[in-house]
């Protein structure tokens, strides 16, 4: 079998560039645990040139923490995106069928382990969550021009600060956010599990938008 699969290939709804995703299947993520990982990459340019010359923008949007923008990103660009730009190129992954899509029936997904969901049509999105038996997904988009609304179905809003998180509080929507060194958390808030309890996500999934939790 295949270790993973292309769900979808076309222009980028936030630049209309060529973009690919790809679902991979064995993850050893610690903190995820063994979700479905969906990696949201340029199709034409390889991840580790996209964040040279700014057209990571593509899948990652206006997100600040973009390595192009000199934002600490904790995904690094040469891993496991670029080998899994490699394999795309080598014919590894099996475009989506109906033999493949059983492989997603009961997983658990993650959205957007590199690039932001926002990048990918909502019906994709739609599909693969109605398969699995759980998700957890992150837009920094909201403000985005091309942003689809009903992603929020799926996604917790990123934010970076107080003001951000009361800014989005009209969505009613679920909400991550990072806090600084020596911050306290919100009233409404919750502290991330797998940093409070070291539970993985694929045990805790409260980062799903529809459960509209506060997270920090």
């Amino acid at each position: 079998m295949p270790k993973g699969v292309i769900v979808y290939k076309g222009p980028s709804l936030l630049d209309g560039q060529p973009i690919v995703c790809i679902a991979t299947f064995a993850s050893l993520n610690a903190k995820t645990g063994p979700m479905l990982q969906t990696w949201i990459l340029r199709e034409d340019v390889s991840p580790t040139v996209a964040v040279k010359t700014g057209q990571d923008s593509s899948v990652c949007g206006r997100c600040p923490h973009r390595h192009f923008s000199g934002g600490g990103c904790y995904v690094v660009p040469f891993q496991a995106p670029s080998a899994v730009f490699k394999q795309y190129h080598l014919g590894k992954y099996d475009p989506l069928g109906p033999k493949v899509l059983k492989r997603f029936i009961g997983q658990k997904l993650r959205m957007g382990s590199y690039g932001d969901p926002a990048a990918v049509p909502y019906y994709v999105w739609l599909g693969l969550v109605g398969l699995c038996d759980g998700h957890t997904g992150y837009t920094h988009q909201v403000d985005h021009d091309c942003f689809d609304l009903k992603l929020l179905e799926f996604c917790q809003v990123s934010v970076d600060t107080v003001s951000q998180f009361k800014k989005v509080q009209d969505l009613n929507c679920g909400t991550f956010r990072v806090i600084p060194k020596g911050g306290k958390l919100l009233p409404t808030e919750v502290m991330c599990r797998n940093e409070s309890h070291g539970t993985t996500c694929i045990d805790c999934g409260l980062c799903n938008g529809t459960s509209q939790h506060k997270i920090a």
